[in-house]
């Protein structure tokens, strides 16, 4: 099979315990692009920390961030925008205030939290997936119901993180009653994300496949979490990292190492180093014909 584009998850996959990229990545990402295959990136995260990794590895693409709500090469000219209202917001926010947790209003700007309940150390990883706060502000106020009612935000995302699995536990229920056509993303271990109905990875990057003219069969994709679990298993070729959930490497078709030890960049270099440019193809192919 001929793979056209290559999706990378980014925290677990590309970037490194530490938070820095593997070594050899972009000179692999280089090599993969050179064999005219489209690379992009696919996360969890706002648009402008996807760019900040995109931009170190010389990735000018569309990419497919906020888990498939905000698809975009330019955050002026997204092609893709599906968010909360204003009104889905402000009610949200109005349930969650009752219970003992950190909420997180993510737009493809900026961020805004309510600073109180929460340690410190649950909010310390709540601006640390965040990215740069020079490029992506983040904002902490006292109450986000108070503020929102004169500020009004449509959130693309709301994160939501916990003290205790009980009371996330309970925030989960109490949100799929209250608002049932949401989706709640609860694989992460004291967070949940809440985003808009048919909003996912997998469609993100099937909005991505149609904009560019490439099906899903002609992706490889390289995922970590149960988020990327629907990718890997609907790809042309779905990779997990070697440390990804169990759900997550039963569903791939190859699992390559972690990210500590250079997994994606020793599965591009494994994989596409027999796979030709389609314009070299064309010549064998012509000059066998003569």
């Amino acid at each position: 099979m001929y793979y056209r584009l290559l999706a990378i998850n980014i925290d677990g996959t590309l970037l490194r315990s530490n938070g820095r990229l593997q070594k050899g990545v972009k000179e692999a990402i280089q090599f993969v692009q050179n064999k005219d295959v489209y690379v992009t990136l696919i996360t969890g995260r706002n648009f402008l920390s996807a760019q900040k990794v995109a931009k170190a590895l010389k990735i000018d693409s569309v990419l497919v961030t906020l888990n498939g709500a905000f698809i975009a090469n330019s955050i002026d000219r997204p092609i893709y925008v599906n968010g909360l209202s204003e009104e889905r917001t402000f009610n949200i926010v109005q349930v969650l205030e009752n219970y003992d947790c950190n909420i997180r209003l993510i737009h493809e700007k900026f961020s805004l939290g309510n600073r109180k309940r929460a340690t410190e150390n649950i909010v310390a990883k709540a601006v640390l997936n965040s990215g740069d706060p020079l490029f992506y502000p983040l904002q902490f106020v006292d109450s986000l119901g108070d503020h929102l009612r004169d500020n009004p935000v449509s959130a693309l995302k709301i994160e939501v993180y916990f003290s205790n699995k009980d009371e996330k536990k309970k925030v989960e229920d109490t949100i799929s009653k209250a608002f049932p056509t949401l989706s709640i993303l609860a694989n992460i271990e004291n967070k949940i994300e809440i985003i808009p109905e048919g909003v996912s990875k997998l469609n993100g990057l099937k909005r991505l496949g149609e904009h560019i003219g490439i099906q899903l069969n002609e992706m490889v994709a390289i995922g970590y979490g149960l988020d990327d679990l629907p990718i890997v298993k609907q790809v042309g070729l779905g990779v997990a990292m070697w440390d990804s959930p169990n759900e997550v490497k039963k569903a791939a078709d190859w699992i390559t190492r972690t990210s500590n030890q250079q997994g994606v960049t020793y599965m591009i270099k494994e994989h596409f180093r027999k796979q030709q440019r389609k314009e070299f193809l064309r010549e064998v192919s012509r000059s066998g014909e003569n």
